[in-house]
């Protein structure tokens, strides 16, 4: 889903002018925007973001862009420092500051993604306002054509009960798109996407594997701790040593670097099926020719 919300309060004909105009001085306030900005070949039209982009693509650190906070914690002088015209941001973000972007005439796009198909209309609007739709539908089309390969190769294999969580104190469970790609990679979403929940919960429905991607945490998601703290010893995945830590932009970015989360689920869901990738660590130490990064 996103909400458009722009064109401060002038006359029709300016209206239309500023509706023909494709952006030049782009704002991004999430990782999520400027991947899909980089993916499409637009990041020369942006001009600042978060230093969470930086982490989705190191590419910015060589180039002329200011950093600023994130879309909760930005102030209206940062964002309007750099002379944009255009802020694309994503839920949360503060009312007070859209309308100050807004009363300076700044055009504000904001979205609200929850599930793949939301993600792909982010992609249509942003490749469409950039004038590159072309270059939208086809960055749909692979992100549609790479899930549906993995959904095709796990399909004749038994589903594997997986728990992925967002957060962990409190817990919470990963987005409605984190559920969607489990179940491309073979496995079975234990739980509501998105809801908090309890350690007790998850116990209980003792899933076969357990993905911790935390917000802002990397792959520095400590393992072995939680599992101690959550008395969760007992349970199928850890039995077995089938904790994961994926880092935090595969699963919390909801954009092209999908792409890298889905791999690691797949290989962490079916093990059989998929080589190990980089970005996925285990809480067991496996044999070193695994390729398999441990805690």
């Amino acid at each position: 889903m996103f909400v458009v919300v722009s064109y401060p309060a002038r006359t029709c004909k300016m209206l239309v002018m500023s509706l023909d105009h494709i952006p030049q001085r782009i704002v991004s306030l999430q990782p999520s925007v400027t991947s899909i900005l980089a993916a499409i070949g637009e990041l020369d039209r942006l001009v600042a973001c978060t230093k969470y982009c930086v982490d989705v693509c190191p590419e910015i650190a060589a180039r002329n862009v200011a950093i600023v906070k994130d879309s909760w914690s930005v102030t209206t002088d940062e964002i309007l420092g750099p002379h944009p015209d255009l802020v694309i941001a994503s839920v949360p973000y503060q009312e007070k500051t859209v309308s100050a972007i807004l009363k300076a005439g700044v055009r504000f796009l904001g979205f609200a993604s929850r599930t793949l198909s939301d993600i792909y209309t982010d992609i249509a609007t942003i490749s469409g306002v950039m004038g590159g739709s072309e270059h939208g539908e086809r960055l749909i089309n692979q992100m549609q054509q790479e899930i549906e390969s993995v959904r095709m190769k796990t399909r004749v294999r038994a589903r594997v009960k997986v728990f992925c969580e967002e957060w962990g104190k409190p817990l919470i469970a990963s987005q409605p798109w984190v559920a969607q790609l489990v179940e491309a990679a073979g496995g079975e979403f234990i739980g509501s996407p998105g809801a908090t929940t309890s350690a007790e919960a998850v116990l209980s429905a003792d899933p076969d594997v357990v993905v911790a991607a935390w917000c802002g945490a990397g792959d520095r998601v400590p393992l072995k701790k939680i599992v101690r703290d959550r008395n969760w010893s007992e349970m199928q995945a850890v039995r077995e040593g089938r904790v994961y830590c994926v880092r935090d932009e595969f699963l919390n970015t909801p954009g092209p670097t999908l792409l890298l989360g889905l791999f690691a689920l797949a290989a962490a869901i079916q093990p059989q099926d998929f080589p190990q990738v980089p970005g996925l660590r285990c809480i067991t130490t496996l044999p070193v020719q695994t390729g398999l990064s441990t805690e």
